[in-house]
């Protein structure tokens, strides 16, 4: 019999669906990773219940590289299931090996997820977790330097995911993944989800129950969002820096609060303006000309090799203590920044 976690009685007024997709890099320097997920999902699952009442179903992608740099596969897709056990078999046999260049199956890895069957009624979260690229964004040694070889966009695959109210967060094992935050940032910014740096694989669990619970906060108040929105470009207001403004003014007069995942006690970080420029850029020719992984400030980057980072849990630069929790305080601004592209990309449906 699979194990399952025993589901509330759902009711409208208080009740949450959730599906929660696991998008992960299964090559050679993720095993700290995938282990950490294997031994947490129970944990996982089980907190974001007892928070949310949540109606939890899980699913799991994986990824690695296109041949020849890769021959065991590019993706292994296992859709959604209510079973933990079933999840977590999934994960036992999710090994961590090969990977051949730097860039990997990213863009293969989003399209897949547009074909996951998604619940209608839930608050669907793609959950992206990666050390390295897609093909074809100016990685230096890019076998693919022009995108993947099997045409898949991966910016193309994060607009349809938008569009299916799915939101993205982008979970960036540093300090391998540093020159393309800004990067990864924008596809999670496009879906109103946000990157979140990660740089041990402990705290993996913490960060999918922090943006899962966030999520779920967010979607509750995306009605209310939509009409202020809406009623903003009946006005002729469509700048969306003066709508996340109207939005945050309309939801703190009404004295709401989001539950909010935080980073030593404090807000994560909201998407740069660099991020936000590049979220607005529509297929991966595009991005290429414009967006330059940034390594003159990764001085553990320059000084390894990409088998070398997967030995570091933390650059020596930024070693601290850290800390993911949850809290709940007044909608920020960042959260209304993306509760504006959640009501933007459903408006286009």
């Amino acid at each position: 019999m699979s194990e399952k976690i025993k589901q509330p009685e759902l009711a409208n007024h208080d009740s949450s669906v959730l599906d929660l997709a696991f998008i992960m890099d299964c090559t050679g320097s993720m095993g700290s990773y995938i282990d950490n997920a294997r031994n947490s999902i129970k944990m996982i699952v089980e907190e974001i219940i007892s928070l949310e009442k949540s109606d939890v179903k899980l699913a799991l992608i994986e990824y690695r590289d296109n041949p020849p740099q890769e021959t065991t596969f590019e993706t292994r897709v296992h859709d959604f299931t209510a079973s933990i056990k079933q999840m977590k078999n999934w994960l036992e046999e999710c090994q961590a090996q090969g990977g051949g260049d730097e860039p990997e199956c990213v863009a293969e890895a989003l399209h897949a997820a547009l074909k996951l069957s998604w619940r209608e009624n839930a608050t669907k979260i793609c959950i992206l977790i990666s050390d390295a690229p897609p093909h074809g964004i100016n990685c230096p040694g890019d076998s693919f330097p022009n995108g993947s070889p099997n045409g898949i966009d991966p910016i193309q695959s994060v607009i349809k995911l938008a569009e299916k109210s799915i939101t993205l967060y982008s979970i960036g094992c540093e300090p391998a993944l540093i020159p393309y935050k800004e990067f990864f940032s924008s596809l999670a910014y496009r879906t109103g989800g946000q990157y979140i740096p990660l740089t041990n694989a402990n705290l993996l669990a913490k960060v999918i129950i922090g943006g899962a619970v966030e999520e779920i906060s967010l979607e509750k108040l995306m009605i209310e969002v939509q009409d202020e929105v809406e009623k903003k470009n009946r006005e002729g207001v469509v700048d969306e820096k003066l709508l996340s403004e109207a939005v945050e003014s309309r939801l703190k007069s009404k004295g709401v609060t989001t539950n909010q995942i935080l980073l030593n006690n404090s807000n994560i970080e909201k998407a740069s303006d660099s991020a936000i420029v590049y979220s607005k850029i529509n297929d991966l020719k595009e991005m290429r000309k414009n967006f330059k992984p940034s390594f003159e400030n990764n001085a553990v980057f320059n000084a390894c090799s990409s088998d070398d980072l997967a030995s570091f849990s933390i650059a020596p630069a930024r070693k601290m203590k850290i800390e993911y929790s949850v809290g709940r305080s007044d909608v920020s601004y960042a959260q209304s920044e993306r509760l504006v592209q959640k009501a933007l990309n459903r408006s286009k449906k």
